[in-house]
């Protein structure tokens, strides 16, 4: 598995320690950056990352940010993205079961490594269920094609 990986300067200290935690676990990592706590706008790295998962380039995206949130807005204005800021472990596997979410994205601020690790893991290893939620995943597809 392929991720593509990226944050603001309030993500970067959670981001670099996620990198290293799939790094360790085998997992190919392009990371999109930012590479310091220098102040940047999360939409740069949101795009990068979306685009990078849209494209085929990477399999998953993880973005982090201050709060998950912005980071989450921003990813899901690109097409074909479902990104899902997720706080708990029941969320980030709902996100993947249901929502099939191809970005997951976390706080940097409010949340520590130990918490991120077992989200990210979930998020990984959980697969979309189908069925009904193919349905409303195809609804959510429509809604972007007639998006003005």
């Amino acid at each position: 598995m392929r991720i593509a990986l990226g944050c603001d300067h309030a993500g970067f200290a959670l981001k670099k320690k996620v990198k290293e935690y799939l790094e360790g676990a085998g997992v190919q990592v392009d990371d999109m950056g930012t590479h310091s706590s220098e102040s940047v706008d999360y939409p740069d790295y949101a795009k990068k990352v979306g685009t990078a998962v849209c494209d085929g380039e990477a399999d998953r995206g993880i973005l982090v940010c201050g709060t998950g949130i912005g980071a989450c807005i921003a990813a899901n204005k690109i097409s074909g993205i479902r990104a899902a800021s997720v706080w708990t472990k029941e969320l980030a596997r709902l996100s993947r079961a249901h929502n099939d979410a191809n970005v997951l994205c976390l706080s940097g601020r409010y949340m520590d490594i130990a918490l991120a690790r077992e989200l990210v893991d979930i998020f990984l290893g959980t697969p979309f269920e189908g069925g009904r939620h193919q349905r409303r995943l195809d609804k959510i597809s429509d809604l972007e094609k007639h998006n003005p």
